[in-house]
């Protein structure tokens, strides 16, 4: 397995980052596709709708919010993109990438350490 990193979508594209995963569901406010420069978007990893409301970037659901994202992480449909991105890191450095402003509390966080398990 090669390198797994996270980093806003926000911050500019580096050759280093390998292949550019959004994790994000909704595409990132004010940011071209072009400067963004994904290379997938997994929007079927990403936490539903309803979990990215219920948490709302609040630290005291961080924990509770990390154990229903697993459990959605666990269906059919994220499956399919976990994998996809598994295979990204079989070949390659993969970043995934958010657009939360919390540089800690945020799906990207969860997913990196589902991941790395």
């Amino acid at each position: 397995m090669h390198a797994l990193h996270i980093k806003r979508v926000y911050e500019p594209a580096e050759a280093d980052d390998g292949v550019r995963v959004l994790v994000d569901r909704l595409w990132p406010r004010g940011l071209s596709k072009e400067k963004a420069a994904i290379d997938h978007w997994a929007k079927d990893v990403a936490p539903s709708t309803e979990l990215r409301r219920w948490f709302d970037h609040e630290p005291g659901r961080w924990e509770e919010f990390v154990t229903r994202y697993r459990v959605e992480l666990d269906a059919p449909e994220a499956q399919a993109e976990v994998a996809t991105i598994r295979a990204f890191l079989r070949k390659s450095r993969v970043t995934l990438l958010y657009a939360a402003h919390d540089e800690e509390l945020n799906n990207a966080v969860a997913l990196r350490d589902y991941l790395r398990e």
